[in-house]
């Protein structure tokens, strides 16, 4: 039996959707491999998988924890991961197979590593390249290139870890970026690299009725109520879309409020101030299900989604989603006419369909086929595939 060494960072009380692809790693796995499993911090394995609805034995699955316990170590290994890096070289030792399901860690053996979110890639530079940030403009880049510069240059090279730019150089190493444009978007910052693009799960199913009762003009969205997701964006093409098709649209936003931020707050205060949008909190299960297919339309706005569950449910449930031209939401709706540049070219997408039946039915059976691909038990075969082929190798 294969030793398998899996690295994540940790898990919440919730459950979101990066840890799904740990966590059904673990459950295929054990079916074949001693699995041990590497965590940042504390976490209670046995809670997220019933939450998740996933058989793990937990009495089989070692865990081990490689962040540093001290405050002082805790801010060095932020900056280089050292003590991660010592103690995932120390447990790879044992391993067959080392896998990093949190982007691109040094096992100090080639390892298998999958990319989830950009804006936790442990590299300055790379951060500020993926979010357009301008080198000189702020102090505080100044410091921290010159600390990236510290990091690579000198503390990496005494304390043995190799950067993402190395590990990405060496042809032993398998990176899976989760869409084409991450892996694009790489390749552009560190040049070409052994790569092969992995979608990651979306594994929401919907047990509701065949065709269940929609609202003809009801868009709706759900995530996160925070700046990145561009909530205001989402409004704002509504109401445009209001005004080209003259007609009574309505919006319904689900995700959790927290009502000390001032994002949230400006959020509140537009939708106390229009009677056609209405907060619905967070919602999950089988609210979650009934939500999303009570409505028609959905619009997501952030430009820099990885991947974007979000959007792969919307086409799961049967809406059509408009997407922006920027990130990897055009890849998982894989329609041009349902992309976007402005807002307002969203908000003409969005009138075109109500105002063109043919157009909309097109572009309804288009998704619900590309639904297909992003089922759960499309998902657990590209993964059976996957993980075959690493334990065989």
């Amino acid at each position: 039996m294969k030793k398998v060494l899996i690295y994540f960072s940790c898990f919440g009380d919730s459950l979101g959707g990066s840890e799904y692809l740990p966590l059904l790693f673990i459950s295929e796995l054990q079916r074949r491999c001693d699995v041990t499993l590497a965590l940042n911090w504390q976490s209670d394995i046995a809670h997220i998988a019933r939450l998740a609805g996933l058989s793990i034995d937990t009495s089989n699955l070692k865990v081990e924890y490689v962040k540093p316990k001290g405050s002082l170590l805790r801010k060095l290994d932020a900056i280089v991961p050292f003590y991660r890096v010592r103690r995932l070289k120390e447990l790879s030792k044992d391993a067959d197979i080392c896998i990093s399901a949190a982007n691109i860690i040094d096992f100090g053996k080639p390892a298998h590593h999958f990319v989830y979110l950009m804006r936790h890639f442990g590299d300055n530079a790379f951060y500020d390249y993926f979010m357009h940030v301008p080198p000189l403009r702020y102090v505080a880049h100044l410091r921290r290139k010159l600390r990236t510069w510290i990091a690579d240059h000198i503390l990496r090279p005494v304390l043995g870890v190799r950067s993402t730019r190395q590990i990405l150089a060496d042809p032993h190493e398998r990176i899976y970026p989760n869409s084409r444009y991450v892996e694009t978007t790489m390749q552009s910052f560190y040049g070409l690299f052994t790569s092969s693009v992995f979608y990651p799960p979306t594994t929401f199913d919907f047990h509701a009725e065949t065709n269940p009762a929609r609202h003809p003009l009801l868009v709706v969205c759900i995530g996160r109520i925070i700046p990145e997701k561009r909530v205001t964006e989402i409004i704002d093409i509504v109401a445009r879309a209001r005004r080209f098709a003259n007609c009574d649209i309505r919006l319904r936003i689900a995700g959790q409020l927290t009502p000390q931020t001032s994002y949230t707050k400006t959020i509140e205060t537009i939708a106390s101030e229009r009677e056609w949008i209405k907060l619905v909190g967070a919602l999950y299960g089988e609210e979650k299900e009934r939500f999303l297919l009570s409505g028609t339309y959905a619009i997501h706005t952030r430009r820099d989604e990885e991947f974007g569950i979000a959007v792969a449910e919307y086409i799961k449930a049967g809406l059509i989603p408009v997407v922006p031209d920027e990130g990897g939401t055009p890849e998982v709706v894989d329609s041009p006419a349902l992309t976007y540049h402005t807002n307002e070219d969203a908000a003409q997408i969005l009138a075109n369909l109500i105002a063109d039946a043919d157009f909309r039915e097109r572009e309804r059976v288009h998704c619900a086929e590309r639904a297909k691909f992003f089922s759960r038990e499309a998902y657990l075969e590209r993964q059976h595939e996957l993980l075959n082929g690493i334990i065989d190798k």
